[in-house]
């Protein structure tokens, strides 16, 4: 019985034994064998990584086709960790060529979890800089005598990318805004438009292998925008404003040019300017926001522009015509306070196109006191005043038009707002209110945006209306009076050829204790023409000059150099020659 137990437990363990020993053999030849070489290649194609691919970002141009705002090729440089032969040389050689240090590459490298399979050593490394790389790369494989210090670069890889490039550096730089490198836009329409032009990220498996880059899934790119802003004008409006901040002592300044017509922006310069190459000075230049673009950004009080809405609104509600007299007698006293005009003098017996000509505060404030504050401030409510325009640029702000009802508001306020103080606004507000009155009575919302290129089709931005605060009976008879008025008091705003109407604007500057600064004035004018058919309108607004602080020796020559330059740039006949083609036709 036992030696019978005994055989069978024998035979039991040969069996087991020969089994382990079969399997062992078939490991072996699993894993010398040719499908085990292919599974294994197999296995090392899903090594890799889940990454968010960016599209190419939308290009900017201007409205004849330059380039404000592109691409250009970068490139992440970084190590696959299994493929390297001497981190000493990696490290040495990248801490040399990228400007890295060498002491951080080498612990970023030797301290890497073991299953990490690629690092990234630097990002945003110019095509110079991997040229030079591969440079390197191609002489240490020509070179089996290389110094061991400098003896591989094996595992090092280039991952080529695009990133934003501005090739115009400074220009339109106010209005265009930037990109980080984080894909973010700032300012301008770069932030307003960042969604369309960034496109959509879409979530891909990048495998490790270098030479697979093909296998990356192509996404579409973002949407190209078309501006409405000219190229050349934009470039000469900057030039003639830093001239200008030069030749008249101004601590800042904005120049801005609008079609009435449709509200498209031709061109926008402030001062001061980023370069957007090298965006990361903007600490630097800026104190706040505000200043990026002060044509949007910054609200501030006209002065005698604002002149153009008070006799807007009194012609539209028939208060006064262009025949009415006023006898201007020096002051004029409302709620116990006294006004006075701008030089303290008395102008005698004028008509409405001369208290135009002259700027007389006096007048326009007798002829607001006479439209009342419920018909006053609802004109300018319909004008746009104290609400943001909508302009397609990032940051506007709304200024403030305090009415009756407001803590703040006092009865004098209805006088003193007349002429353009203690009322802010921005010279966009200003431009879309004064449309009105260039445009038949039609107010257009200002717009940056043209048009916009989506998979091979342009869709092009239609003109908005923003409302016909006065008729066109109104703005017709002010067009002429306008016209009329800066023909000898303003006429260092006038050019040779072309009938323009427009207003100066000299406005004190408030204090920060409340009272008003006798010698810091900000100097305006907002002009359009030809006077028969508006193609252009232009806003000028030089923050306190110095070698005079009235804006008639100021703006207004500005305005003047401005509109010689739109009419040629933009290519607008002479009156004579417009007007004989039209009888032609």
């Amino acid at each position: 019985m036992r030696k019978a137990f005994a055989w069978r437990s024998f035979s039991l363990a040969s069996i087991f034994a020969m089994i382990g020993i079969v399997i062992v053999v078939q490991m072996a030849r699993i894993q010398l064998s040719t499908e085990a070489a292919e599974f294994r290649e197999e296995a090392d194609r899903y090594k890799g990584w889940v990454e968010n691919i960016y599209p190419a970002r939308g290009e900017i141009y201007d409205r004849n086709g330059n380039l404000l705002a592109g691409n250009h090729s970068v490139y992440e440089v970084g190590v696959t960790l299994d493929n390297i032969e001497n981190t000493q040389s990696v490290a040495s050689i990248l801490s040399s060529v990228l400007d890295l240090d060498y002491v951080d590459t080498l612990n970023a490298i030797n301290n890497v979890d073991d299953e990490q399979i690629y690092l990234s050593l630097m990002d945003y490394a110019s095509a110079e800089e991997v040229a030079e790389l591969q440079r390197i790369q191609g002489d240490i494989e020509d070179d089996s005598a290389s110094d061991e210090a400098y003896d591989s670069l094996a595992g090092v890889n280039f991952r080529e990318h695009l990133a934003r490039s501005y090739p115009e550096n400074t220009i339109a730089s106010n209005v265009i805004g930037f990109v980080n490198r984080s894909g973010r836009g700032y300012f301008g329409v770069e932030e307003k438009y960042n969604d369309l032009l960034a496109g959509v990220p879409v979530q891909v498996w990048i495998p490790a292998d270098p030479n697979r880059v093909e296998e990356i899934p192509q996404v579409p790119d973002g949407t190209t925008l078309i501006l409405t802003l000219d190229r050349e004008l934009q470039a000469r409006t900057e030039e003639i404003l830093d001239q200008s901040l030069y030749n008249y002592g101004a601590k800042a300044g904005t120049i801005a040019i609008m079609d009435p017509r449709n509200g498209e922006i031709l061109a926008m310069a402030s001062t001061p300017r980023l370069d957007l190459s090298n965006y990361s000075a903007y600490d630097q230049i800026f104190d706040n926001v505000s200043e990026y673009n002060r044509a949007i950004n910054m609200p501030y009080e006209p002065g005698s522009v604002m002149k153009i809405l008070t006799m807007a609104a009194a012609l539209d509600s028939g208060v006064v015509t262009p025949q009415t007299s006023y006898t201007d007698t020096g002051a004029y006293s409302v709620s116990g306070a006294t006004i006075r005009n701008w030089d303290r003098k008395s102008w005698g017996n004028q008509d409405m196109t001369g208290c135009l000509q002259h700027s007389l505060n006096i007048c326009l404030a007798w002829i607001a006191v006479e439209m009342g504050p419920d018909s006053f401030y609802d004109y300018m409510s319909e004008f746009g005043l104290g609400h943001p325009t909508g302009v397609d640029l990032s940051g506007e702000a709304g200024g403030r038009l305090k009415v009756p009802g407001d803590g703040d508001w006092y009865p004098i306020d209805l006088a003193t707002n007349s002429f353009g103080q203690g009322v802010t606004a921005t010279p966009i507000q200003m431009m879309m209110a004064a449309s009105a009155i260039a445009n038949d009575g039609e107010m257009v919302t200002p717009h940056i945006l043209y048009g916009m290129l989506r998979d091979g089709q342009q869709y092009d931005f239609p003109p908005q209306t923003a409302g016909t605060p006065i008729s066109k009976e109104t703005a017709n008879t002010l067009n002429e009076m306008l016209a009329n008025s800066i023909v000898g008091e303003d006429d260092g705003a006038t050019i040779s050829g072309y009938r323009l109407a427009g207003k100066t604007g000299t406005a004190q500057i408030p204090t920060e204790f409340g009272w008003y600064s006798s010698d810091e004035t900000n100097a305006s004018f907002i002009g359009w023409g030809p006077v028969d058919d508006p193609q252009f309108m232009i806003y000028v607004w030089l923050e306190r000059p110095t070698t005079s602080i009235w804006a008639s020796q100021t703006a207004a020559p500005v305005f003047a150099e401005i509109a010689e330059e739109t009419v040629r740039i933009l290519d607008i006949p002479p009156d004579i020659i417009r007007m004989q083609y039209a009888v032609e036709q």
